[in-house]
């Protein structure tokens, strides 16, 4: 039995704060505004590994209002994840996402973020994809005023799980 769920998330650009992509810093005059490292990207993720395995949001797993999770790497909360998944008789098989930003250009950084996300899902490299578009002037985005990302993840029931993924 496979499973698949959509994850989105977007965050403010703002001074000040590293811009931190499926757990790549890249250089830029801006960073995204957040409780935790504000990894659209990975948040995304995460978002759609739970709704796959029926699990919630990260919301709910990682509240913004616990000062536990300020400044926390997403891509050790993904882990977690995935932990919690597991116990409950799931697990990742695959994940395509999307960054939407202006600039700077993505490309460079697309196989590092999904090697990122493979490690933290337990995939191999090549069972992740990271896409990379821009608001084409339009919106939020457009504006570089944030940063947007989108992805699904597709699950499977464990083989020892029993019941549990039923």
């Amino acid at each position: 039995m496979s499973r698949t769920g959509i994850g989105w998330d977007s965050h403010r650009l703002a001074e000040g704060r590293p811009l931190v992509l499926g757990g790549v810093r890249i250089e830029h005059t801006h960073g995204l505004d957040g409780h935790s490292d504000a990894d659209v990207l990975t948040h995304a993720v995460t978002d759609a590994l739970l709704g796959a395995a029926c699990l919630g949001d990260i919301g709910e797993h990682f509240p913004d209002t616990d000062e536990r999770f300020r400044g926390a790497d997403s891509l050790a909360l993904l882990r977690e994840v995935v932990l919690r998944c597991a116990a409950a008789g799931w697990a990742p098989v695959h994940a395509d996402t999307t960054l939407v930003m202006e600039r700077p250009k993505l490309s460079p950084h697309k196989a590092a973020m999904a090697a990122n996300l493979a490690a933290a899902l337990g995939l191999a490299a090549d069972a992740v994809n990271v896409k990379a578009s821009t608001g084409e002037r339009i919106g939020f985005v457009g504006r570089e005023e944030g940063v947007a990302a989108l992805a699904t993840v597709t699950v499977e029931a464990r083989s020892d799980a029993g019941d549990r993924a039923g």
